[in-house]
């Protein structure tokens, strides 16, 4: 890896801490370059204005009808956001990038990665070689898209008590198909498009580090009949979980993923404690 530069490419406004923004961070790191992260816990950015600059809410913020937004995915509450977020943001989600001067909005977490790989040296093939494998790429990165909608849904069913055996069953014909793709692509190269490691990678790491926090509500499953998604995913799609394991061990992913790791791995056996209690 190369030396970070001294001036950020991005910066990302975003619930902490987030696996999806680690996309963006992996590949600056790969590349030597620094992206900007602003944010707090999920349950802290109701009490934030959203901005390029965003801040905890000031005296009168919450009273400005400038500011005030319903909450949609993710967020039941009011949220308070500038006119400058907005017209950079018009999905008004988060994580929410933008352009080093604050004009330009960057929605998507695979987008936002890629906003930081066009400005990386063509020479490292974060992005491809060439137009073919910089497509193939985003093939990659599109059906990880399409799962990453059923595993949002999945997962944000667990923090309202809604998880429902037809939720869980989608989230697991998602992550079949998804990393069935994986899996036979990897039994083709050393990655996933290639020989080499690409965005497609960072991506794959992230989506299933985020999933993996289905496993720390056991009891929620067990309530409606069902067992984690991932359960014996590394016999179903061996060598997709030994490419996890390798990227997890890497020195540009290891420092976001490690301590995520521990705390799910504690959040796990709590689980298991839970459901131990129940039996």
């Amino acid at each position: 890896m190369s030396e970070p530069a001294a001036e950020p490419v991005l910066r990302i406004f975003s619930y902490l801490p987030n696996p999806r923004i680690w996309k963006s961070l992996i590949t600056a790191r790969l590349a030597g370059l620094m992206v900007d992260v602003v944010g707090a816990g999920g349950g802290e950015l109701g009490n934030w204005l959203w901005d390029f600059d965003p801040r905890p809410l000031a005296d009168g913020d919450r009273e400005n009808p400038d500011y005030q937004v319903q909450g949609r995915t993710g967020f039941k509450s009011t949220l308070y956001k500038t006119r400058a977020f907005r017209s950079a943001h018009p999905y008004g989600t988060v994580p929410a990038g933008f352009s080093p001067d604050g004009t330009t909005g960057v929605f998507e977490s695979n987008s936002i990665m890629r906003a930081v790989a066009r400005q990386t040296d063509p020479a490292l093939g974060l992005y491809g070689t060439d137009v073919w494998s910089a497509s193939r790429i985003d093939s990659f990165l599109d059906v990880a898209l399409v799962f990453a909608r059923d595993s949002q849904v999945y997962l944000l069913s667990f923090g309202d008590r809604s998880v429902s055996g037809e939720i869980h069953d989608r989230a697991l014909a998602g992550f079949d198909t998804w990393l069935g793709g994986v899996e036979s692509a990897l039994g083709e190269s050393s990655h996933i498009a290639g020989d080499a490691l690409t965005i497609a990678d960072v991506c794959f790491a992230c989506e299933v580090t985020l999933f993996s926090r289905e496993r720390a509500a056991l009891w929620q499953l067990d309530q409606i009949g069902r067992r984690p998604v991932m359960t014996d995913w590394e016999t179903r799609f061996p060598k997709s979980a030994a490419h996890y394991a390798a990227l997890c061990g890497h020195e540009a992913f290891a420092p976001d993923m490690h301590a995520y790791l521990d705390k799910l791995s504690q959040d796990i056996a709590s689980a298991n404690e839970r459901m131990k209690e129940h039996s």
